[in-house]
Protein backbone atom coordinates (compact mmCIF):
# COMPACT_ATOMS: atom_id res chain seq x y z
CA UNK A 1 0.00 0.00 0.00
CA UNK A 2 1.27 3.40 -0.87
CA UNK A 3 2.42 5.82 1.98
CA UNK A 4 0.44 9.19 2.55
CA UNK A 5 2.19 12.21 0.92
CA UNK A 6 3.25 15.28 2.95
CA UNK A 7 2.53 18.48 1.69
CA UNK A 8 3.00 22.30 2.44
CA UNK A 9 0.47 24.99 1.92
CA UNK A 10 0.46 29.05 2.56
CA UNK A 11 -2.28 29.78 5.53
CA UNK A 12 -2.64 32.92 3.75
CA UNK A 13 -2.39 32.89 -0.07
CA UNK A 14 -2.62 28.68 -0.58
CA UNK A 15 0.86 28.42 -2.04
CA UNK A 16 1.99 25.02 -2.33
CA UNK A 17 5.76 23.49 -1.78
CA UNK A 18 6.93 19.98 -1.11
CA UNK A 19 8.67 21.19 2.08
CA UNK A 20 8.69 23.60 4.47
CA UNK A 21 9.53 27.29 3.49
CA UNK A 22 10.08 29.96 6.30
CA UNK A 23 9.07 32.93 4.36
CA UNK A 24 6.38 32.69 0.88
CA UNK A 25 7.64 33.18 -2.33
CA UNK A 26 3.94 34.41 -3.28
CA UNK A 27 2.66 36.48 -0.53
CA UNK A 28 5.85 37.33 1.40
CA UNK A 29 4.20 36.50 4.68
CA UNK A 30 6.27 34.54 7.12
CA UNK A 31 5.28 31.25 8.99
CA UNK A 32 2.63 30.70 7.33
CA UNK A 33 3.08 27.10 5.34
CA UNK A 34 1.15 24.47 7.34
CA UNK A 35 1.94 20.83 6.76
CA UNK A 36 -0.82 18.79 5.61
CA UNK A 37 -1.27 14.74 5.01
CA UNK A 38 -2.80 14.15 1.65
CA UNK A 39 -4.27 10.04 1.70
CA UNK A 40 -2.66 8.46 -1.88
CA UNK A 41 -5.70 6.39 -2.78
CA UNK A 42 -8.04 8.96 -1.85
CA UNK A 43 -7.57 10.70 -5.48
CA UNK A 44 -8.50 14.50 -6.18
CA UNK A 45 -11.32 15.69 -5.06
CA UNK A 46 -11.41 18.19 -8.17
CA UNK A 47 -10.95 15.43 -10.93
CA UNK A 48 -13.84 13.54 -8.84
CA UNK A 49 -16.65 16.18 -9.02
CA UNK A 50 -16.14 17.22 -12.68
CA UNK A 51 -16.22 13.51 -13.84
CA UNK A 52 -19.42 13.37 -12.02
CA UNK A 53 -20.85 16.20 -13.59
CA UNK A 54 -19.60 14.50 -16.88
CA UNK A 55 -21.36 11.67 -15.85
CA UNK A 56 -24.47 13.19 -14.95
CA UNK A 57 -24.70 15.64 -17.91
CA UNK A 58 -24.26 19.18 -16.17
CA UNK A 59 -21.24 19.77 -18.53
CA UNK A 60 -23.18 18.00 -21.61
CA UNK A 61 -23.98 21.08 -23.51
CA UNK A 62 -20.76 23.17 -21.70
CA UNK A 63 -19.06 24.43 -25.17
CA UNK A 64 -16.80 27.23 -26.13
CA UNK A 65 -18.82 29.87 -27.69
CA UNK A 66 -17.85 33.37 -29.00
CA UNK A 67 -17.95 36.61 -27.37
CA UNK A 68 -21.02 38.00 -29.78
CA UNK A 69 -22.91 35.16 -29.36
CA UNK A 70 -23.28 35.84 -25.47
CA UNK A 71 -26.35 37.28 -24.12
CA UNK A 72 -24.97 40.57 -22.11
CA UNK A 73 -28.87 40.83 -20.43
CA UNK A 74 -28.76 40.99 -16.35
CA UNK A 75 -29.65 38.07 -14.32
CA UNK A 76 -32.71 38.08 -12.59
CA UNK A 77 -32.12 38.81 -8.66
CA UNK A 78 -33.43 37.26 -5.80
CA UNK A 79 -35.35 39.30 -3.67
CA UNK A 80 -33.90 38.76 -0.08
CA UNK A 81 -36.76 40.98 1.53
CA UNK A 82 -33.96 43.06 3.40
CA UNK A 83 -33.41 46.46 2.00
CA UNK A 84 -29.89 46.84 3.75
CA UNK A 85 -28.59 43.11 2.48
CA UNK A 86 -30.42 44.05 -0.87
CA UNK A 87 -28.03 46.96 -1.48
CA UNK A 88 -24.81 45.46 -0.52
CA UNK A 89 -25.25 42.62 -2.64
CA UNK A 90 -25.75 44.80 -5.50
CA UNK A 91 -29.73 44.92 -5.64
CA UNK A 92 -30.28 41.29 -4.89
CA UNK A 93 -28.89 37.27 -4.35
CA UNK A 94 -27.45 36.76 -8.24
CA UNK A 95 -29.04 33.07 -8.82
CA UNK A 96 -26.03 30.39 -9.31
CA UNK A 97 -23.93 32.48 -7.09
CA UNK A 98 -22.22 32.15 -3.98
CA UNK A 99 -21.79 34.60 -0.94
CA UNK A 100 -19.23 34.17 2.11
CA UNK A 101 -20.61 36.17 4.85
CA UNK A 102 -17.82 36.67 7.58
CA UNK A 103 -17.36 38.46 10.89
CA UNK A 104 -16.51 37.96 14.77
CA UNK A 105 -17.95 35.59 17.02
CA UNK A 106 -21.47 36.42 18.19
CA UNK A 107 -21.66 39.57 15.96
CA UNK A 108 -25.39 38.18 14.37
CA UNK A 109 -23.75 36.43 11.40
CA UNK A 110 -26.39 33.85 11.78
CA UNK A 111 -28.79 35.63 13.36
CA UNK A 112 -29.20 38.11 10.23
CA UNK A 113 -28.88 34.64 7.79
CA UNK A 114 -31.58 33.10 9.57
CA UNK A 115 -33.98 36.30 10.16
CA UNK A 116 -33.48 37.10 6.24
CA UNK A 117 -34.45 33.59 5.12
CA UNK A 118 -37.72 33.53 7.66
CA UNK A 119 -38.89 35.77 5.15
CA UNK A 120 -38.55 34.46 1.93
CA UNK A 121 -41.74 32.57 2.08
CA UNK A 122 -41.83 32.09 -1.44
CA UNK A 123 -38.71 29.86 -2.23
CA UNK A 124 -37.58 26.72 -0.59
CA UNK A 125 -34.57 26.89 1.51
CA UNK A 126 -32.47 24.37 3.25
CA UNK A 127 -30.14 25.46 6.32
CA UNK A 128 -27.51 23.73 6.83
CA UNK A 129 -25.97 24.19 10.52
CA UNK A 130 -22.96 22.46 11.54
CA UNK A 131 -22.17 24.09 14.46
CA UNK A 132 -25.89 24.37 16.24
CA UNK A 133 -28.82 21.54 16.95
CA UNK A 134 -31.99 21.93 15.77
CA UNK A 135 -33.14 22.80 18.81
CA UNK A 136 -31.03 26.01 19.29
CA UNK A 137 -31.92 26.82 15.96
CA UNK A 138 -36.04 26.52 16.58
CA UNK A 139 -34.57 28.61 19.74
CA UNK A 140 -33.60 31.49 17.70
CA UNK A 141 -36.14 31.50 15.38
CA UNK A 142 -39.12 31.82 18.04
CA UNK A 143 -37.34 34.85 19.40
CA UNK A 144 -36.77 36.68 15.90
CA UNK A 145 -40.74 35.80 15.81
CA UNK A 146 -41.22 34.82 12.04
CA UNK A 147 -43.69 32.32 11.15
CA UNK A 148 -42.21 30.92 8.13
CA UNK A 149 -41.08 27.67 7.76
CA UNK A 150 -37.23 26.66 6.68
CA UNK A 151 -36.12 23.26 6.38
CA UNK A 152 -32.66 22.72 8.96
CA UNK A 153 -30.52 20.08 8.17
CA UNK A 154 -28.09 19.27 11.48
CA UNK A 155 -24.66 17.46 9.17
CA UNK A 156 -20.97 18.22 8.81
CA UNK A 157 -20.64 15.49 5.83
CA UNK A 158 -20.17 17.61 2.10
CA UNK A 159 -21.22 14.24 0.63
CA UNK A 160 -24.13 13.84 2.97
CA UNK A 161 -25.33 17.40 2.29
CA UNK A 162 -25.15 16.90 -1.38
CA UNK A 163 -27.60 13.44 -0.71
CA UNK A 164 -30.16 15.44 0.95
CA UNK A 165 -30.14 18.52 -1.06
CA UNK A 166 -30.37 16.43 -4.26
CA UNK A 167 -33.76 15.19 -2.70
CA UNK A 168 -34.87 18.38 -1.21
CA UNK A 169 -34.58 20.41 -4.09
CA UNK A 170 -34.03 23.55 -2.56
CA UNK A 171 -34.01 27.35 -4.42
CA UNK A 172 -31.60 28.00 -1.94
CA UNK A 173 -28.73 26.75 0.44
CA UNK A 174 -27.17 28.15 3.72
CA UNK A 175 -23.96 26.91 4.81
CA UNK A 176 -22.99 27.46 8.43
CA UNK A 177 -20.13 27.58 8.88
CA UNK A 178 -17.79 26.54 6.16
CA UNK A 179 -15.41 25.66 8.84
CA UNK A 180 -17.02 22.81 10.02
CA UNK A 181 -17.85 20.84 6.70
CA UNK A 182 -15.65 18.32 5.62
CA UNK A 183 -15.36 16.06 3.03
CA UNK A 184 -14.07 12.63 2.74
CA UNK A 185 -11.74 12.52 -0.12
CA UNK A 186 -9.61 14.76 1.84
CA UNK A 187 -7.18 13.49 5.28
CA UNK A 188 -7.62 16.11 7.36
CA UNK A 189 -9.74 17.26 10.12
CA UNK A 190 -12.60 20.40 9.48
CA UNK A 191 -11.33 23.75 9.58
CA UNK A 192 -8.29 23.05 7.99
CA UNK A 193 -6.62 24.76 5.10
CA UNK A 194 -7.25 21.77 2.39
CA UNK A 195 -10.96 20.92 3.92
CA UNK A 196 -12.01 24.72 3.66
CA UNK A 197 -10.58 25.08 -0.07
CA UNK A 198 -11.94 21.56 -0.88
CA UNK A 199 -15.84 21.91 0.52
CA UNK A 200 -15.49 25.74 -0.93
CA UNK A 201 -14.63 24.56 -4.87
CA UNK A 202 -17.38 21.62 -4.48
CA UNK A 203 -19.87 24.21 -3.59
CA UNK A 204 -19.19 26.46 -6.06
CA UNK A 205 -19.56 23.97 -8.61
CA UNK A 206 -22.22 22.91 -7.34
CA UNK A 207 -23.52 26.45 -7.32
CA UNK A 208 -22.42 27.27 -11.08
CA UNK A 209 -23.76 23.79 -12.76
CA UNK A 210 -27.17 24.12 -10.83
CA UNK A 211 -27.73 27.70 -10.74
CA UNK A 212 -28.84 27.46 -7.04
CA UNK A 213 -26.98 30.41 -5.03
CA UNK A 214 -25.28 29.11 -1.96
CA UNK A 215 -24.41 31.24 1.06
CA UNK A 216 -21.38 30.67 3.28
CA UNK A 217 -20.79 31.51 6.78
CA UNK A 218 -17.24 32.02 7.88
CA UNK A 219 -15.24 33.01 10.87
CA UNK A 220 -12.68 35.60 11.73
CA UNK A 221 -9.12 35.03 13.35
CA UNK A 222 -7.46 36.92 15.30
CA UNK A 223 -6.07 39.33 12.85
CA UNK A 224 -9.19 39.99 11.74
CA UNK A 225 -9.72 38.28 8.47
CA UNK A 226 -11.45 35.72 7.02
CA UNK A 227 -10.29 32.45 8.57
CA UNK A 228 -8.88 29.57 6.16
CA UNK A 229 -6.43 30.14 3.27
CA UNK A 230 -6.66 33.09 1.36
CA UNK A 231 -8.26 31.29 -1.80
CA UNK A 232 -11.61 31.06 -0.41
CA UNK A 233 -12.21 35.10 -1.20
CA UNK A 234 -11.11 33.92 -4.71
CA UNK A 235 -13.27 31.12 -5.42
CA UNK A 236 -16.50 33.11 -4.13
CA UNK A 237 -18.11 35.69 -5.99
CA UNK A 238 -19.21 38.09 -3.11
CA UNK A 239 -17.41 38.80 0.42
CA UNK A 240 -19.71 40.54 2.69
CA UNK A 241 -17.94 41.36 6.63
CA UNK A 242 -20.06 42.00 9.21
CA UNK A 243 -18.60 44.33 11.78
CA UNK A 244 -19.38 46.39 14.89
CA UNK A 245 -18.41 46.31 18.31
CA UNK A 246 -20.70 44.16 20.72
CA UNK A 247 -20.92 46.85 23.35
CA UNK A 248 -22.97 48.80 20.73
CA UNK A 249 -26.45 48.48 19.08
CA UNK A 250 -24.90 49.00 15.82
CA UNK A 251 -23.53 46.38 13.03
CA UNK A 252 -22.58 47.27 9.70
CA UNK A 253 -23.01 45.18 6.75
CA UNK A 254 -19.78 45.76 4.32
CA UNK A 255 -18.86 44.33 0.87
CA UNK A 256 -15.40 43.79 0.26
CA UNK A 257 -15.93 41.80 -2.70
CA UNK A 258 -18.63 41.82 -5.23
CA UNK A 259 -18.48 40.58 -9.34
CA UNK A 260 -22.11 41.62 -9.35
CA UNK A 261 -22.21 44.86 -7.62
CA UNK A 262 -20.43 47.69 -5.88
CA UNK A 263 -17.95 47.08 -3.00
CA UNK A 264 -18.45 50.65 -1.77
CA UNK A 265 -22.17 50.23 -0.69
CA UNK A 266 -23.28 49.93 3.60
CA UNK A 267 -25.63 48.49 5.01
CA UNK A 268 -26.49 49.34 9.17
CA UNK A 269 -28.34 47.18 11.24
CA UNK A 270 -29.30 47.99 14.85
CA UNK A 271 -29.43 44.70 17.41
CA UNK A 272 -31.82 44.32 19.85
CA UNK A 273 -33.56 41.26 21.67
CA UNK A 274 -36.01 40.14 18.64
CA UNK A 275 -33.45 40.17 16.35
CA UNK A 276 -31.54 42.73 14.17
CA UNK A 277 -33.26 45.86 13.03
CA UNK A 278 -32.75 47.74 9.77
CA UNK A 279 -31.25 51.21 10.01
CA UNK A 280 -32.93 52.85 6.90
CA UNK A 281 -31.64 56.22 8.25
CA UNK A 282 -28.58 56.09 10.58
CA UNK A 283 -28.14 60.05 11.25
CA UNK A 284 -30.98 60.34 13.00
CA UNK A 285 -29.79 57.83 15.69
CA UNK A 286 -26.28 59.05 15.61
CA UNK A 287 -27.19 62.13 16.45
CA UNK A 288 -29.59 62.13 19.03
CA UNK A 289 -27.86 63.46 22.14
CA UNK A 290 -27.71 66.90 22.64
CA UNK A 291 -23.42 68.23 22.67
CA UNK A 292 -24.05 72.18 23.42
CA UNK A 293 -21.91 73.68 25.00
CA UNK A 294 -19.35 70.18 24.93
CA UNK A 295 -16.05 70.72 23.21
CA UNK A 296 -14.18 68.42 21.03
CA UNK A 297 -17.07 67.48 18.84
CA UNK A 298 -17.72 68.48 15.50
CA UNK A 299 -20.68 66.84 12.87
CA UNK A 300 -19.40 66.01 9.34
CA UNK A 301 -21.56 65.09 6.24
CA UNK A 302 -19.94 61.32 5.11
CA UNK A 303 -21.12 59.16 2.43
CA UNK A 304 -20.39 55.68 2.42
CA UNK A 305 -21.63 53.74 -1.20
CA UNK A 306 -24.68 55.96 -2.21
CA UNK A 307 -25.90 57.13 1.07
CA UNK A 308 -25.53 60.32 2.93
CA UNK A 309 -25.33 60.31 6.62
CA UNK A 310 -24.26 62.37 9.14
CA UNK A 311 -22.04 61.24 11.62
CA UNK A 312 -20.19 63.02 15.16
CA UNK A 313 -16.20 63.06 15.29
CA UNK A 314 -15.15 62.94 19.17
CA UNK A 315 -11.65 64.52 19.72
CA UNK A 316 -9.72 64.99 23.01
CA UNK A 317 -6.81 66.39 23.32
CA UNK A 318 -4.63 66.43 26.71
CA UNK A 319 -0.95 67.09 27.71
CA UNK A 320 1.15 63.97 27.34
CA UNK A 321 1.96 62.47 30.28
CA UNK A 322 4.95 60.33 29.56
CA UNK A 323 7.88 61.84 27.11
CA UNK A 324 6.02 60.05 24.04
CA UNK A 325 2.29 61.56 22.88
CA UNK A 326 0.24 59.22 22.10
CA UNK A 327 -2.03 59.55 18.93
CA UNK A 328 -5.32 57.34 18.62
CA UNK A 329 -8.02 56.68 16.22
CA UNK A 330 -11.38 54.49 16.59
CA UNK A 331 -13.38 54.48 13.34
CA UNK A 332 -11.09 56.50 11.47
CA UNK A 333 -7.73 56.23 9.71
CA UNK A 334 -4.68 56.40 12.43
CA UNK A 335 -2.02 57.52 9.77
CA UNK A 336 -4.45 59.74 8.53
CA UNK A 337 -4.98 61.23 11.80
CA UNK A 338 -1.12 61.97 12.10
CA UNK A 339 -1.05 63.72 8.53
CA UNK A 340 -3.65 65.78 9.46
CA UNK A 341 -2.16 67.11 12.80
CA UNK A 342 1.26 67.74 10.80
CA UNK A 343 -1.00 70.03 8.85
CA UNK A 344 -2.13 71.40 11.63
CA UNK A 345 1.54 72.37 13.11
CA UNK A 346 2.61 73.16 9.33
CA UNK A 347 -0.07 75.19 7.82
CA UNK A 348 -2.45 76.84 10.81
CA UNK A 349 0.27 77.09 13.88
CA UNK A 350 -1.06 75.08 16.47
CA UNK A 351 1.36 73.84 18.19
CA UNK A 352 0.21 69.67 19.13
CA UNK A 353 3.86 67.89 19.59
CA UNK A 354 3.58 67.62 23.52
CA UNK A 355 -0.12 66.51 23.39
CA UNK A 356 -2.27 62.81 23.66
CA UNK A 357 -4.31 63.60 20.84
CA UNK A 358 -7.83 60.85 20.71
CA UNK A 359 -10.08 60.62 17.66
CA UNK A 360 -13.48 58.67 18.54
CA UNK A 361 -16.53 57.89 15.50
CA UNK A 362 -19.33 58.13 17.55
CA UNK A 363 -21.77 54.68 17.25
CA UNK A 364 -18.58 52.54 16.33
CA UNK A 365 -18.89 53.23 12.88
CA UNK A 366 -15.60 53.25 10.55
CA UNK A 367 -15.90 55.71 7.72
CA UNK A 368 -13.40 55.77 5.36
CA UNK A 369 -15.25 59.02 3.36
CA UNK A 370 -12.18 61.55 2.91
CA UNK A 371 -14.28 64.50 3.22
CA UNK A 372 -14.17 63.86 7.68
CA UNK A 373 -11.14 65.74 7.18
CA UNK A 374 -12.44 69.00 7.72
CA UNK A 375 -14.42 67.40 11.20
CA UNK A 376 -11.51 65.39 12.69
CA UNK A 377 -9.39 68.76 12.57
CA UNK A 378 -12.45 70.88 13.67
CA UNK A 379 -12.59 68.11 16.83
CA UNK A 380 -9.34 68.44 17.50
CA UNK A 381 -9.03 72.16 18.05
CA UNK A 382 -12.06 72.54 19.91
CA UNK A 383 -10.78 70.08 22.35
CA UNK A 384 -7.45 71.77 22.52
CA UNK A 385 -9.04 75.38 22.98
CA UNK A 386 -11.62 74.20 25.13
CA UNK A 387 -14.23 75.61 23.15
CA UNK A 388 -17.72 73.77 22.07
CA UNK A 389 -18.52 74.73 18.00
CA UNK A 390 -21.76 76.23 17.65
CA UNK A 391 -25.02 74.28 17.14
CA UNK A 392 -26.55 73.77 13.81
CA UNK A 393 -23.21 73.88 12.08
CA UNK A 394 -21.94 70.50 9.78
CA UNK A 395 -19.12 70.51 7.23
CA UNK A 396 -17.42 68.38 4.88
CA UNK A 397 -14.05 68.65 3.32
CA UNK A 398 -10.56 66.79 2.24
CA UNK A 399 -7.48 68.40 3.51
CA UNK A 400 -4.30 68.28 1.71
CA UNK A 401 -0.95 68.74 3.01
CA UNK A 402 -0.48 72.20 2.21
CA UNK A 403 -3.74 73.27 4.18
CA UNK A 404 -6.16 73.49 1.49
CA UNK A 405 -9.38 71.91 1.30
CA UNK A 406 -9.72 69.88 -1.95
CA UNK A 407 -13.38 69.20 -3.42
CA UNK A 408 -15.39 65.88 -3.09
CA UNK A 409 -18.00 64.62 -4.97
CA UNK A 410 -21.97 64.12 -4.11
CA UNK A 411 -21.94 67.51 -2.61
CA UNK A 412 -25.79 67.80 -3.15
CA UNK A 413 -26.50 64.71 -1.15
CA UNK A 414 -24.54 65.95 1.90
CA UNK A 415 -26.00 69.72 1.92
CA UNK A 416 -29.79 68.28 1.38
CA UNK A 417 -29.17 65.39 4.48
CA UNK A 418 -27.93 68.38 6.25
CA UNK A 419 -30.38 70.59 5.86
CA UNK A 420 -33.14 67.82 6.96
CA UNK A 421 -31.99 67.10 9.84
CA UNK A 422 -32.37 70.74 10.42
CA UNK A 423 -28.79 72.49 10.50
CA UNK A 424 -28.46 75.92 9.74
CA UNK A 425 -24.54 76.11 8.38
CA UNK A 426 -22.36 74.33 6.37
CA UNK A 427 -18.52 74.50 6.25
CA UNK A 428 -17.90 72.79 2.15
CA UNK A 429 -15.17 73.13 -0.13
CA UNK A 430 -14.95 76.36 -2.27
CA UNK A 431 -14.92 74.57 -5.38
CA UNK A 432 -17.63 72.71 -4.93
CA UNK A 433 -19.85 75.72 -5.35
CA UNK A 434 -19.76 75.42 -8.88
CA UNK A 435 -22.21 73.32 -11.08
CA UNK A 436 -25.35 72.92 -9.12
CA UNK A 437 -28.04 75.83 -7.84
CA UNK A 438 -26.67 76.48 -4.25
CA UNK A 439 -29.44 79.05 -3.70
CA UNK A 440 -32.41 76.22 -3.69
CA UNK A 441 -31.11 75.18 -0.41
CA UNK A 442 -32.08 77.12 2.89
CA UNK A 443 -29.49 76.00 4.40
CA UNK A 444 -26.45 78.86 4.78
CA UNK A 445 -23.32 77.59 3.08
CA UNK A 446 -19.61 78.37 3.95
CA UNK A 447 -17.33 77.84 1.40
CA UNK A 448 -13.52 77.84 2.62
CA UNK A 449 -10.42 77.41 0.80
CA UNK A 450 -8.27 76.64 3.47
CA UNK A 451 -8.30 75.03 6.94
CA UNK A 452 -7.69 78.70 8.69
CA UNK A 453 -10.98 80.13 6.92
CA UNK A 454 -12.92 76.75 7.82
CA UNK A 455 -11.47 77.19 11.49
CA UNK A 456 -12.23 81.60 11.70
CA UNK A 457 -15.76 80.48 10.77
CA UNK A 458 -16.08 78.21 13.44
CA UNK A 459 -14.53 80.63 16.10
CA UNK A 460 -13.92 84.11 14.46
Amino acid sequence: MAKDKIAYVCDNCGQESTKWIGKCPSCGQWNTFKEIRISSDSGSLAAKSAANAVVSGLNRNNKPQYLNEISAKDEPRIDMHDEELNRVLGGGLVPGSIVLLGGEPGIGKSTLTLQTILKMKERQILYVSGEESAHQIKMRADRIGCDNDVMVLCETSLESIFDHVKNVKPELLIIDSIQTIYTSDVDSSPGSITQVRECASALLRFAKTSGIPVILIGHINKEGTLAGPKILEHIVDTVIQFEGDQHYMYRILRSIKNRFGSTSELGIYEMRQDGLRQVSNPSELLLTQDHEGLSGIAISSAIEGVRPFLVETQALVSSAAYGTPQRSATGFDQRRLNMLLAVLEKRVGFKLMQKDVFINIAGGLRVTDLAMDLSVIAAVLSSNVDTAIETGWCMAGEVGLSGEVRPINRIEQRIAEAEKLGFSHMIIPQYNLKGFAHSKYKIELHPVRKVEEALRALFG
